[in-house]
């Protein structure tokens, strides 16, 4: 906490140098000299016949499976008992596998990771993702030298960008100060070529500054929360603003709605695509200049579930997801807390491509919340950091004065948690009331759905949105 406070004091130049520091840490992680031929080699998978795609897919799950019987204490301990208790089901089928939630990994990470592994020498990667429930990841430097090549032939080659391009995220890291109530709310990360806008001083008073910024550093793409995105796309819109000289507008980590996407094209004037992933990194797809939505089969198997039971394409369930990029990690049948439907549509895509479809996602969509001086929030996961005692929380704005934070408890739960976390909410939400809740269990929407953020608030109590809020200042997090 001390380092994230030198870093909201610093000026903005010495912020930047910070923020291109931990870039180019970054890309040393992700990228180096054998990365454009591992762009090429996805893509010239990706005209492979369902066949090929088969005995591809056959032989690494074949590999991660038994990597995960033999070397990964946690799955091994689970079949070592199965024998025992005279269960001779095979381990070389995926159906034979339990499934994986997010509390047993929460709970004990390392019972995951490879007993071969030095975790000293593996990048770290942390979420609390849109249940609340931290995640802890370990992955090798093979691992993410793959998954970038991904995103950079699926994310940035399918829509005519690149790395080595200028581009702007539109994120929950707190690169400036919430205190800050004048611009920059960005800072310009040279490591990634990266303009890191900040997603909690959004306003209608902000939107030009953001506008000018997104000019002045030459952005080519911008990557962002729908949610963020539709807030700044909306206010610049009221202003007649529009921003010139984008290729591309890609979505991440919510779903996409038609209102959103129509708002951010008129304000950004250009193609928004949209994008599915998460840290852990089981399961990706992107989409296509022709709307499909490719899962990358590289990234791992998915089943699309009713409890246990599979589905039928076009029918929507729980995602199921088995990793193939992580050996060192594994994660087998993995309840991604994501709900969804994979394509009927077979066969050769309208791009040319086979990979296969996912008709639609269902999950991850949090509200927005608003603050009393005319903020919008769109990502509070953050507050729970990876660690924190706590099984699943939600957020609630009951009205804009108080929050309601439920959540059930891990074992080792106390006073100093609960401080912490009322800490990162001031620090985003300002001086609001937070009324925690204890309970034992959390309740799903309808279909099944677990939203971590909920607003309450009537259309007719949403403020008007003209100021910037003073909270205290929150951690940096990592620049993407």
């Amino acid at each position: 906490m001390k380092a994230v406070a030198l870093y909201h004091r610093l000026p903005y130049p010495l912020r930047c140098a910070s923020a291109s520091a931990r870039g180019l840490y970054l890309r040393r992680w992700r990228y180096n000299a054998s990365t454009d031929a591992a762009v090429a080699e996805i893509l010239s998978r990706e005209t492979w016949s369902p066949e090929q795609w088969q005995a591809w897919t056959a032989e690494e799950l074949a590999r991660l499976l038994h990597r995960a019987e033999t070397r990964v204490p946690w799955y091994r301990e689970h079949w070592a008992r199965r024998r025992r208790q005279g269960d001779r089901r095979s381990s070389e089928l995926l159906e034979n596998w339990p499934v994986l939630e997010k509390a047993e990994l929460r709970a004990n990470p390392r019972a995951f990771l490879a007993d071969d592994c030095r975790p000293s020498r593996m990048f770290g990667v942390h979420t609390s993702g849109t249940t609340g429930t931290p995640v802890h990841i370990l992955q090798s430097h093979a691992t993410v030298l793959r998954q970038y090549a991904l995103m950079e032939a699926r994310w940035r080659g399918w829509n005519g960008v690149s790395r080595h391009d200028r581009w702007a995220i539109l994120g929950g890291q707190l690169v400036t100060p919430v205190t800050q109530d004048k611009p920059p709310y960005w800072v310009w990360n040279a490591g990634l070529r990266q303009l890191y806008m900040s997603a909690y001083h959004l306003s209608p008073a902000a939107a030009e500054h953001y506008r000018a910024a997104l000019v002045r550093h030459k952005v080519r793409y911008i990557w962002g929360y729908p949610s963020g995105l539709h807030a700044l796309a909306e206010d610049l819109l009221a202003r007649g603003l529009t921003v010139p000289d984008l290729e591309v507008v890609v979505t991440n980590a919510e779903p996409l709605l038609d209102v959103q996407r129509d708002a951010i094209e008129r304000a950004f004037g250009c193609p928004v695509v949209e994008s599915y992933g998460m840290t852990e990194a089981v399961l990706s797809a992107s989409q296509c200049q022709h709307g499909a939505l490719h899962l990358w089969p590289e990234s791992g198997v998915l089943e699309v579930v009713d409890g246990t039971v599979p589905l039928a394409p076009g029918q929507a369930g729980e995602f199921l997801a088995t990793g193939l990029n992580n050996p060192d990690m594994p994660l087998i049948r993995y309840r991604t807390g994501d709900r969804g439907a994979l394509s009927t549509e077979a066969g050769v895509c309208a791009c040319g491509r086979t990979l296969p479809r996912l008709a639609r996602v269902e999950g991850r969509s949090d509200d927005v919340l608003y603050t009393t001086d005319g903020r919008r929030v769109s990502r509070l996961g953050s507050v729970i950091k990876a660690g924190a005692p706590v099984r699943e929380a939600q957020i609630v704005q009951e009205t804009l004065e108080r929050l309601r934070v439920r959540y059930i408890p891990a074992p080792e739960w106390n006073e100093a948690a609960e401080g912490e976390i009322l800490a990162a909410i001031h620090s985003r939400m300002g001086p609001v009331e937070v009324q925690f809740e204890r309970v034992e269990s959390i309740p799903r929407s309808a279909n099944g759905k677990f939203r971590f953020m909920i607003c309450e608030l009537p259309p007719d109590q949403k403020p008007p949105l003209t100021t910037i809020a003073t909270p205290q200042q929150g951690n940096v997090g990592e620049f993407a």
